[in-house]
């Protein structure tokens, strides 16, 4: 059985200094509890490359957040 996805040691390392910086008006890409229950509008910005605007994330990283995301957003 693959182990769970988890938002410390799996997802929070996907958002970068700057992303956690730019969006930390709105809320805390660093925090779980901000995070969880953000976690659809989060992955549909990414997916469709209007956050973070600089980069597109690497299919890998998109389906770990959509595995997350799908597994119950674990802490």
């Amino acid at each position: 059985m693959a182990e769970e996805v988890s938002f410390e040691r799996d997802i929070k390392p996907l958002f970068r200094e700057q992303d956690v910086r730019v969006m930390r008006y709105a809320f805390d890409l660093s925090s779980y509890a901000d995070v969880r229950p953000r976690a659809e509008l989060i992955y549909e910005h990414i997916e469709d490359g209007t956050t973070p605007c600089d980069v597109l994330w690497p299919e890998e990283d998109l389906a770990l957040l959509r595995a997350w995301i799908d597994g119950g957003k674990q802490p």
